[in-house]
């Protein structure tokens, strides 16, 4: 550890704010974004009637990294969660390598939804798309800033109307799903191996649609007895996802008319528009702000990490301090957005967004590998060694879809 890197003092701490419903808010909001207002039409492509049953594979998949995730957040209730974690099981180089993929994939992400976002505002505004970006990113920065309570309130605000309208969606959609029995239809298991083949691979698009979860355990050093809550709030999330995801597969396969669906820019809204015969933009509307809440989450974990990989003696040492009053780790939040806001405003995003999918599936299979490898010992706490096998499964399963997504590309 270097003098520039030392871990900073901890004189200030991070404020203990979030309860299970807190937590359990902002990681739904960070899991049910903006993707599931596309994704669903490329599943309905790819599996048809059996949609459905691809978010259901899809969540037992990542259920079993969660329960990675829930089992080394009861042992190590610690903000840069898995960068603490993969230290701990592989080694400190793995941890630093994991931290920065965790921060990379971050800017990313927000960067290339920052640019959609200020493209939908300037077509109708007709505002140049640097001023409403900037001015998005301070607002949201600042707010970030001012409390963990804060940005996760808002963050619960957006939530809440990403849901409803999710399930407005879903109960409109409902009369007409159900007409001649064609919800029972798609409720049915599929029958032999090329159904579950389609089911197969739109469970791999559908896979994606719930990683967010993860993100949860980066909050814990701001969680109200982190060792229970945080795992709680990541198997929740997961499960309220499935359901959610489930709900709409089965309304939009039903629909007499889901081709239109699947090939729509705006399948959600489609939906709408079919449903009650009248515009969908208030759907696309709300996709719109989910793109808000997916900044801003963003914003929060990475500045967590950024805090937390400080604190490890990773980055420089005034990156962990806390502001006094706020009880946030300012500078690090203020220099996260700061990159966001200069990645969006340089630099061409589409081929690091094509990577964030490798590098979450990196991290993950990582993770996976630490619980095994934590669980091996003979020091490790009971729940690791429990779990340790599950690790192991959870890391063949990342690795194979990791396998896949190269093999996709060429």
């Amino acid at each position: 550890m270097t003098e520039g890197t030392k871990a900073p003092s901890r004189t200030v701490s991070l404020r203990r704010a979030l309860s299970l419903p807190w937590l359990v808010f902002y990681g739904v909001g960070v899991t049910i974004g903006a993707g599931i207002f596309a994704l669903i039409g490329e599943v309905l492509a790819v599996a048809g009637d059996h949609a459905p049953y691809a978010f259901l594979v899809a969540g037992t998949v990542a259920g079993f990294t969660a329960f990675s995730y829930a089992a080394l957040s009861s042992a190590y209730p610690r903000a840069a969660g898995e960068v603490i974690y993969v230290k701990h099981g592989i080694g400190d180089w793995a941890g630093r390598l994991i931290g920065i993929g965790i921060i990379g994939t971050a800017l990313a992400s927000s960067s290339v939804i920052s640019l959609a976002f200020a493209g939908y505002v300037a077509s109708f505004s007709g505002l140049p798309e640097w001023i409403s970006l900037s001015a998005m990113l301070v607002v949201l920065g600042s707010v970030a800033i001012a409390g963990v309570r804060q940005s996760v309130g808002l963050a619960a605000v957006i939530t809440l109307l990403e849901v409803g309208t999710l399930l407005v969606v879903i109960l409109v959609g409902l009369p007409q799903a159900v007409e001649g029995g064609a919800l029972w239809r798609v409720l049915v298991p599929p029958l032999g191996l090329s159904p579950w083949m389609g089911v197969a691979a739109a469970a791999f698009l559908a896979f994606f649609a719930f990683i967010g979860f993860e993100d949860i355990v980066n909050m814990a050093e701001e969680t109200e007895d982190a060792g229970n809550v945080v795992p709680r709030a990541v198997l929740w999330t997961l499960g309220i996802s499935v359901i959610i995801y489930g709900l709409v597969a089965a309304v939009a396969a039903s629909f007499v008319d889901r081709e239109a669906i699947a090939t729509s820019r705006a399948p959600l809204a489609m939906m709408f528009e079919i449903s009650t015969g009248t515009s969908g933009a208030i759907i696309a509307v709300m996709a719109s702000i989910s793109m808000i809440n997916g900044i801003l989450v963003q914003i929060v974990m990475a500045s967590r990490v950024v805090y937390g990989m400080a604190n490890e003696g990773m980055l420089p040492a005034m990156l962990g301090r806390v502001h006094a009053g706020r009880q946030t780790p300012a500078i690090a939040t203020a220099v996260i957005t700061a990159a966001i806001l200069l990645l969006s405003l340089t630099l061409p995003m589409l081929r690091l967004a094509a990577l964030t999918s490798l590098i979450i599936l990196a991290i993950f299979t990582a993770v996976n590998l630490s619980l095994y490898l934590l669980g091996r010992r003979e020091a490790a706490p009971e729940q690791l060694r429990r779990w340790r096998f599950w690790g192991l499964a959870g890391a063949l399963v990342s690795l194979a879809l990791t396998a896949s997504e190269v093999a996709g590309r060429h």
